[in-house]
């Protein structure tokens, strides 16, 4: 028999990875029971429901976007204004009117967009009240726009019957879980650092919490602050395995109970844990353990058209790998600059480092006026209010931002150029504090950038150190 020709031979590893791609799409386009989209729906609705009646019961609104006469921008967002007026109030009570069409399921595909667009608002408008879950918030808001939650268990559903469907294709909920399996995976990459191996902050944390009823009085005890610092990387790093492991699921889901409700107690970080209890529940694959599971019929391939893909289903999972690419690489874009992430700040945000390290800090700052060499003291507190210095002092892009706020101020005054400059000492972990950024540099000079900041001096007290 003659050898094959050189065209065959190529053609079959082609026809092969055609094949693994044909497999792969029909496995996304499968259908699933809608149940596990549904519950999360309305889970998601009902928690940033309660998360807007917050804000107006403790008064945020005023305190956080209208009393203080300056606010942070994120890169390249500085156009991000707060309403005039009352106009904050109005935008979280339509805020909250949309969670309720969410949870509800009235006008899904519109509501979710105005949602998905109102909330990011607000999570722009303030650097300084960066919050991991706010940015979970964004980005589950954001998907909820492309799957379909509303049809079943909904006012959608109800008032249109032809809208009603028992299953929903494969990729929309894995869509969703994906999104929670990135957050618990690259915590538990941020949590192995040297500091958190070695029991900081925890240490401190825990310290500051003994009277925690029943194992509070342990909390002193360095066997403890092992337990909860490794505890809580092999959490992060176990749970989702384990919660797709049909013999371990029940088991993982009261781990990941026992760890959201703990956090919850212990260090008072809002919704987030009861938000990621919630999407954890969507790892329960076609298994809710809720009613809700059984209340829908899943319809088989046949039943729910399986056909050949459509241009605009491989552009539809296109984008999903695009999507999830970019979720893979934006908390590793630390590793492009030098020195320790939690000191510099340089890629901490978007990166899933939560509750990781404990800073504080100090500012002295300084202003000269170059054409007359007098420098004076400069008292950031006139600028910007006592919550938005604590963040501010111990982040370096914040302190730029405040340094061009200041020099500018001062030049409306003056009418020509001023310098700023800042001696800023932080501490990190319990270190003694040491110089942030260079106090000789004029920052009102330096440019707001993505890149390396040179002004930013290196951490070099070890762990432990002494004063």
């Amino acid at each position: 028999m003659s050898d094959p020709s050189p065209q065959a031979a190529t053609a079959a590893p082609k026809a092969r990875g055609g094949l693994h791609i044909a497999v792969l799409v029909g496995r996304a386009l499968a259908p699933v029971n809608i149940a596990d989209l549904v519950w999360f729906r309305i889970a998601f609705g009902a928690i940033l429901l309660v998360e807007v009646c917050r804000y107006f019961q403790n008064g945020w609104i005023g305190i956080y976007y209208v009393e203080p006469a300056f606010l942070f921008k994120y890169y390249g967002f500085g156009w991000v204004r707060p309403w005039p007026g009352n106009g904050m109030s109005i935008h979280f009570a339509v805020l909250g009117a949309l969670a309720v069409c969410i949870t509800l399921g009235i006008a899904y595909r519109v509501v979710s967009v105005l949602f998905f667009v109102g909330f990011t608002y607000v999570f722009l408008l303030d650097q300084a009240r960066y919050l991991n879950h706010f940015y979970l918030v964004c980005l589950y808001s954001f998907l909820m726009i492309f799957v379909p939650a509303h049809r079943a268990f909904s006012v959608d559903a109800w008032l249109r019957p032809g809208l009603r469907k028992g299953t929903a294709p494969a990729w929309t909920l894995w869509l969703l879980r994906m999104q929670i399996c990135v957050v618990y995976f690259f915590g538990g990459v941020a949590k192995l650092n040297g500091d958190w191996l070695r029991g900081e902050p925890m240490r401190m944390w825990l310290a500051k919490r003994t009277e925690f009823p029943l194992i509070g009085r342990f909390f002193t005890e360095d066997w403890m602050a092992y337990l909860f610092s490794y505890g809580g990387l092999a959490f992060d790093f176990g749970i989702v395995p384990l919660l797709l492991w049909r013999r371990t699921r029940w088991f993982a889901f009261g781990l990941a109970l026992i760890f959201n409700v703990m956090n919850s107690v212990l260090f008072h970080i809002g919704i987030f844990p009861w938000f990621a209890l919630g999407a954890t529940v969507l790892l329960f694959t076609e298994r809710l353990p809720l009613p809700l599971a059984r209340v829908w019929r899943p319809e088989s391939p046949a039943e729910s058209g399986a056909a050949k893909p459509t241009r605009g289903q491989h552009a539809t999972l296109a984008l999903a790998g695009a999507y999830f690419a970019v979720q893979l690489l934006v908390p590793l874009r630390h590793w492009l600059y030098p020195g320790k992430v939690h000191w510099t700040e340089l890629g901490h945000r978007f990166s899933w480092h939560m509750k990781l390290r404990d800073k504080d800090g100090t500012l002295r700052m300084t202003a000269r006026d170059p054409e007359t060499g007098d420098i004076w003291r400069v008292h950031a507190l006139r600028y910007i209010n006592n919550r938005q210095y604590e963040e501010a002092a111990t982040r370096p892009d914040m302190i730029l931002q405040l340094c061009h706020h200041i020099a500018a101020k001062l030049e409306a005054e003056l009418h020509h150029r001023v310098e700023v400059r800042v001696e800023a000492l932080a501490s990190l972990n319990g270190r003694p504090r040491a110089l942030l950024i260079d106090p000789q540099v004029d920052l009102a000079a330096e440019p707001r950038t993505l890149g390396n900041a040179r002004w930013i001096l290196p951490l070099t007290i070890p762990l432990g150190a002494k004063e």
